[in-house]
């Protein structure tokens, strides 16, 4: 989520939340190619990259879609979380996106509520997301959808395998 402004569409009359299939890889990765320059980067996920980890052998992530009927309008990618010292299982709200023109008539909060579906039928007992720290408007949308800020405890780290 961002912090432009911009002019808002009428809702489509119908718009169904539902998991993806791999017809919708074109746009997904359109999407998130669109998330990815709202934020000042570039996507450099493949075709190829999207399908592995959504319809692979072993699949990675789950993605949840907004259909208008004509056309995905928005997306929402989980990622499975654990924390092991409380046995707690977790998924993580990775990428939450509704296209330009389509904010601000509910796609969103229809795509976290089926995010929290989604989590509770895998067996979830949280579900979190983070939005940059100057990103007032996706933290307002949060804490309006409930969720609860938590405090920064420290640095992740990361080291390449390839």
């Amino acid at each position: 989520m961002t912090d432009d402004i911009d002019l808002t569409l009428s809702r489509p009359p119908v718009v169904v939340i539902r998991m993806a299939k791999p017809r919708d890889l074109p746009d997904l990765k359109e999407m998130i190619a669109l998330l990815a320059a709202d934020h000042g980067d570039a996507a450099r996920i493949t075709a190829e990259e999207l399908e592995r980890d959504l319809f692979g052998p072993m699949p990675w992530i789950q993605a949840l879609v907004a259909d208008s009927g004509e056309g995905l309008i928005g997306y929402a990618i989980l990622v499975p979380l654990y924390r092991a010292q409380e046995g707690k299982r977790g998924m993580d709200l990775h990428h939450l996106f509704v296209r330009n023109g389509h904010r601000r008539n509910g796609i969103g909060e229809h795509l976290v509520a089926r995010a929290r579906e989604q989590a509770r039928t895998a067996g979830c007992d949280y579900l979190s997301v983070a939005a940059a720290t100057g990103n007032f408007r996706a933290h307002r949308f949060y804490e309006h959808m409930d969720f609860k800020a938590l405090p920064v405890t420290g640095m992740r780290f990361m080291q390449a395998l390839a």
